[in-house]
């Protein structure tokens, strides 16, 4: 068996063990995982004689349907599929920018059974833990276009005036969430979200929970409203 064939098999059958019983999706998960180390191959950059930089920012979009299936178990899809990627990039002398993400999105336009991957090279910002980030880079939320910079305490965010960051969008609650952005020292932030009692919640790369540490490249989801924690430098 070539060292592809067992990348391969090694996450078919950790994907098919932890989630084979909990769901029978027109997408099977090993599809993605296939498509996603597709994405290395086609888009890897040279960087010198015996490496290729390659993207470490994915976006899997899907059908409705697939999407209310998979999406709940992204942690659990992304814990499989993102030592696979490591290992298979290994391989192939491919290098990555930064750490790996994976966030699973809803697309309309898409129809069941079908599913498209968008990938984009990152850089990575230099942390110890979760959700400890470089003040230095003027990190920015961005939403609709628009960015607004990350800097403590934080700021709310809803659909009412109450709110520091007002949305335009009936499916935002008046109230719907707090970053909290804290200071700790070394020209550092720490970053987080929480859900303040809305009525559809809030979903960090895929994944709805009640509160958050954030990173660059996180995704948030509050009603029909996307946002982006990133660093705008170098754009």
């Amino acid at each position: 068996m070539g060292l592809f064939d067992k990348v391969e098999h090694g996450i078919s059958s950790a994907v098919n063990n932890a989630l084979s019983r909990a769901f029978a999706s027109d997408v099977d998960p090993l599809e993605i995982a296939v498509a996603l180390q597709k994405q290395l191959d086609t888009s890897a950059k040279v960087l010198d004689r015996d490496r290729r930089l390659v993207p470490n920012d994915f976006r899997v979009n899907l059908a409705r349907h697939d999407y209310d299936r998979l999406a709940p178990y992204s942690r659990t899809l992304n814990a499989e599929c993102i030592p696979g990627l490591r290992e298979y990039a290994a391989t192939r002398q491919y290098v990555f920018s930064g750490p790996i993400t994976i966030a699973y999105v809803l697309d309309e336009s898409l129809s069941t059974g079908r599913f498209t991957v968008d990938s984009d090279v990152r850089a990575g910002v230099a942390s110890d833990t979760q959700g400890v980030l470089s003040s230095g880079h003027d990190l920015v939320l961005e939403v609709n276009g628009v960015r607004h910079p990350l800097t403590p305490p934080g700021f709310t965010i809803g659909r009412g005036t109450e709110a520091d960051l007002r949305i335009n969008d009936p499916n935002v609650s008046r109230l719907h969430a707090q970053i909290s952005v804290e200071d700790i020292g070394d020209g550092q932030v720490q970053v987080s979200i929480a859900d303040l009692g809305s009525t559809n919640g809030l979903i960090i790369n895929g994944e709805k929970v009640r509160s958050g540490r954030l990173s660059e490249g996180s995704r948030i989801e509050i009603g029909s409203t996307r946002m982006l924690v990133h660093s705008p430098v170098g754009e």
